[in-house]
């Protein structure tokens, strides 16, 4: 059951999972209603900068003929290729200046669906004290859930902003959801509590 009116704290962060224009409509790899995860993620990231929350953005940012491309056998058709306008956050989200940019897709080798995938940030959270995480973005059913996961495995607890992603299938989201919180993440929809 999801859990609203929930109030950032000290020892939060705010993670958003690859709201990049390819995976919003109109995009190379388009997730139906991707757009709408937009307005959602800036209330969050407007508390979040009230609250004096970090907050972190992964982005997928592959090179040229990445392995999870379907040309080099992968399950993906091209998508968020350096550099390319593709591969930019969505336009519409109000990042502030000092978001924090986690590149992942990188390797040659291997595709990196997690935030955690050996980007360093588990580590960085840890450093800095963080203890829990608010998370939403694309895909609810991929990438999203992967840096859930992985989150938790690290010891975080993790509360999924629902209302802030969007799945590529509705079977694979209900799959995801079910896998989060078997795992122990919180889910919570709505927007966010205001101050006290």
């Amino acid at each position: 059951m999801p859990t609203k009116n929930i109030e950032f704290q000290k020892g939060d962060a705010l993670l958003l999972v690859d709201v990049q224009i390819d995976f919003c409509p109109g995009g190379a790899l388009p997730i139906a209603e991707g757009d709408a995860v937009v307005p959602v993620l800036n209330k969050w990231i407007a508390a979040a900068s009230e609250a004096q929350v970090p907050i972190y953005a992964s982005r997928d940012w592959h090179p040229d003929n990445h392995i999870s491309f379907a040309q080099s056998g992968g399950p993906w058709p091209p998508h968020c290729l350096q550099d390319s306008p593709g591969a930019g956050f969505h336009p519409d989200l109000q990042l502030p200046k000092n978001v924090l940019v986690v590149t992942k897709g990188t390797r040659f080798d291997q595709d990196q669906n997690s935030a955690f995938d050996q980007t360093g940030l588990a580590f960085w959270l840890k450093r800095q004290g963080f203890k829990r995480l608010f998370i939403g973005g694309l895909a609810l059913d991929v990438c999203v859930l992967a840096t859930v996961v992985d989150s938790l495995k690290e010891g975080f607890a993790v509360n999924l902003l629902v209302d802030g992603t969007r799945a590529v299938t509705r079977e694979g989201g209900n799959l995801a959801l079910e896998k989060m919180q078997q795992a122990g993440a919180g889910i919570i929809s709505g927007a966010p509590a205001s101050p006290s």
